[in-house]
């Protein structure tokens, strides 16, 4: 095993070659990497003499590490290397490049790469994402922490292992870890949507591409419109369906009201009939109501059921809803009579009708109230949902808390819903 101890890619570059007998074969101007079973490996070195490249395979290596490296090869048979476009390269095309540091849920830039030595090959093992990388690079990293002791600051390293990060070049997605790409998807979709937004637009597009279709539909909406608008607009119209289908019918609508219509009209004509009509009925508000705010995912049950059916229902029906306050009661005609909290429902005997527990002093709004209106009616009687009905008093939709903070909070984000 040639490798000794852990060396940085920066110790080595430029560093001449040793043949046998001391002879210089070249300086090291890059390496090849290759994905392992568990680490990416260093398949060979790139060196270079008198501007011709040269291909070092790391098994011909006998001594490798930051003070001297030799090989069994000589200049008599030393082949050259052939420029390969799929090849992975660590300076190319890692070096310097964003990374998306899982566990930190953050973006940042490759300064230095740590080798090692393992079972017989030499593994990147992290990257240095701190100051330290870059004083290294540059030859002064003990001159850069003696400089820096002067002033108490500590130089720190700033090194993160290879298993919690994931790529963001389309290059580097021949080196992705299944474990990144697990805990990938167990990110918060505020922080998902965070990385995005932080980087190129093709890299964006290329890590949102990534994302398996649950993920992708819970951080669509966390994105500014402008990259919404872009990335549904590249993408193969199946999969955006999908991804529409995953979402809450409000969060679907927003999505879509920046996209043409003709666009819409493909999205929605691939989805399921009736999350399609769902769709097409909120985009028909505007943005800045309580019709374009509200979600017609809720619970609604007859007067005449009892608590122990309700509860059984309840528990079929919510599968599919994100989030549940209460249950509201309808009567005659199908109007809106009455509203139980969770807690009540639980509490009172089984055998009990909605009707005889439920809470009559409704407040609810009409879907053309301005946001104004719904927030004011949400402060003033501390509400954590409150329901939409049209004229019959039949209910339309749902209002939640969470839905008025949005929307209040990101002004630069309202938009005017496209009528379809």
């Amino acid at each position: 095993m040639p490798l000794v101890g852990e060396v940085f890619l920066s110790e080595i570059l430029k560093k001449p070659v040793f043949d046998q007998k001391g002879e210089e074969l070249g300086k090291i101007r890059d390496v090849v990497v290759v994905k392992g079973i568990t680490l990416p490996d260093l398949e060979s070195l790139i060196i270079e003499k008198k501007k011709t490249l040269y291909c070092l395979d790391y098994k011909s290596l006998t001594v490798f590490n930051r003070r001297i490296i030799t090989t069994t090869l000589s200049k008599d048979n030393l082949p050259q290397y052939e420029r390969y476009e799929q090849d992975l390269l660590a300076v190319r095309d890692i070096l310097d490049k964003q990374i998306v540091d899982i566990n930190g849920a953050k973006v940042v830039r490759v300064n230095d790469i740590k080798i090692e030595g393992y079972k017989g090959n030499a593994v990147f093992v992290g990257i240095d994402v701190g100051m330290r990388g870059i004083f290294r690079r540059f030859g002064v990293e003990k001159k850069g922490e003696k400089f820096l002791s002067l002033f108490k600051i500590p130089l720190p390293s700033n090194l993160i292992g290879w298993d919690y990060l994931q790529p963001l070049s389309p290059r580097l997605t021949s080196i992705s870890l299944t474990m990144p790409q697990q805990m990938l998807s167990k990110m918060h979709p505020a922080d998902l949507a965070e990385i995005i937004d932080s980087v190129s637009r093709e890299e964006g597009a290329s890590f949102f591409q990534r994302l398996d279709v649950e993920a992708a539909a819970e951080t669509l909406p966390e994105l500014p419109p402008e990259t919404q608008l872009e990335i549904l607009s590249s993408m193969d119209t199946e999969k955006a369906a999908d991804i529409i289908e995953e979402m809450s019918p409000d969060d679907a609508a927003d999505v879509l009201s920046d996209l043409p219509a003709t666009r819409t009209q493909e999205i929605l004509g691939t989805i399921e009939p009736e999350d399609a009509d769902n769709i097409a009925e909120l985009l028909c508000h505007e943005q800045d109501t309580a019709g374009g705010l509200m979600n017609i995912e809720y619970l609604i049950y007859p007067e005449q059921a009892t608590v122990a059916e309700t509860i059984e229902m309840f528990r079929e029906d919510s599968k599919d809803i994100d989030t549940v306050y209460h249950i509201y009661v309808s009567g005659e005609n199908g109007r809106l009579t009455g509203v139980i909290t969770l807690k009540d429902l639980i509490l009172n005997d089984p055998k009990l009708m909605l009707c005889e527990i439920m809470e009559t002093n409704i407040k609810s709004l009409r879907p053309d109230d301005d946001e104004d209106v719904v927030a004011a009616m949400v402060s003033k009687y501390n509400l954590v949902a409150i329901p939409v009905v049209n004229d019959e008093q039949r209910m339309m939709g749902l209002i939640t808390v969470d839905d008025i903070i949005d929307q209040m909070l990101t002004p630069s984000a309202k938009r005017k819903r496209k009528k379809i």
